[in-house]
């Protein structure tokens, strides 16, 4: 087997250090202000050569319809695009839980992307894959675009990247409780019938050059509904709010609680005070 049969990525998770929705088209989807971050939590991907077709084998979670899949959607966009000459068989290990607003999903399609187009000798433009990847979510262009930190607007496909702030310990925090992105701006339609005329948050060239500035940013809009609809949810984030971090926020849309501290050994204190009883606790780093 040699090295362009078979590729191997990694799909780090993400997390969003702010979230403002801004709007809501006729067409149901909603413009959005945001910046992504990535994690060291990360998926791992193994893309090898097959005679034909799309398989996937996942470790690690049941993440539903294979055809559904975004890392199969993915692969099949450039399959299509060069012409079908050959399929791919996907191993995917699943380490970013589903569901909880880390991007795990769409993290997974953006490295699909890459790993195929590696395979078909990168015979589609950069410009075209990150096309590929709008079409395929709004968080896709994100990870598609190797940034590890981008201010977003739009859908969330409009981006402008920029240098992360040094890496830092972060703890995520998982309850029981999944959150479907469309269930969490079903439940934001529902409280703002008539949206309210908002303009973009106003950010300085050092708003998000260190984590002490990025936790004096605005929060995520998300907070308001999901915690309405899950107070277990609220009581979590106030729980993380009291160990100390320097950032702490609900992931994207999800269930999540990730928070952000200047030393390990914070960290770890955290991880004894909250326990995992109720939740799950996920030790990793921001990617600088």
């Amino acid at each position: 087997m040699t090295a362009v049969d078979v590729v191997r990525l990694k799909a780090h998770a993400k997390v969003n250090l702010f979230l403002r929705i801004l709007a809501r088209e006729s067409s149901g989807y909603h413009q959005i202000e945001t910046a992504f971050s990535l994690l060291e939590l990360a998926d791992e991907l193994e893309v090898e050569r097959a005679t034909s077709d799309v398989t996937l084998d996942v470790e690690g979670a049941d993440l539903g319809p294979t055809a559904e899949n975004l890392a199969v959607r993915a692969a099949r966009m450039v399959l299509d695009a060069t012409g079908n000459r050959f399929g791919v068989a996907i191993k995917l290990i699943k380490r970013i839980p589903v569901r909880a607003g880390l991007g795990g999903g769409s993290s997974d399609g953006a490295a699909a992307l890459h790993a195929v187009n590696a395979l078909a000798g990168n015979a589609v433009p950069r410009h075209e894959l990150l096309h590929f990847a709008a079409r395929l979510g709004a968080d896709v262009p994100f990870f598609a675009s190797g940034a590890t930190l981008a201010v977003a607007w739009g859908r969330g496909e409009r981006q402008f990247r920029l240098p992360a702030p040094p890496s830092l310990p972060a703890l995520i925090a998982v309850p029981p409780v999944q959150i479907s992105t469309p269930d969490a701006y079903a439940w934001w339609d529902q409280q703002n019938g008539e949206p309210p005329a908002r303009g973009p948050v106003s950010l300085d060239a050092d708003a998000l050059s260190t984590w002490g500035s990025i936790g004096r940013l605005g929060g995520n809009d998300f907070e308001a509904v999901v915690f309405g609809k899950h107070p277990e949810l609220r009581t979590l984030y106030e729980r993380m709010a009291q160990t100390g971090p320097v950032w702490v926020r609900l992931c994207g849309s999800g269930s999540a609680i990730a928070a952000v501290y200047k030393k390990e050994s914070e960290r770890n204190d955290a991880v004894q005070r909250l326990g995992e009883k109720q939740q799950r606790l996920i030790k990793t780093a921001t990617r600088a």
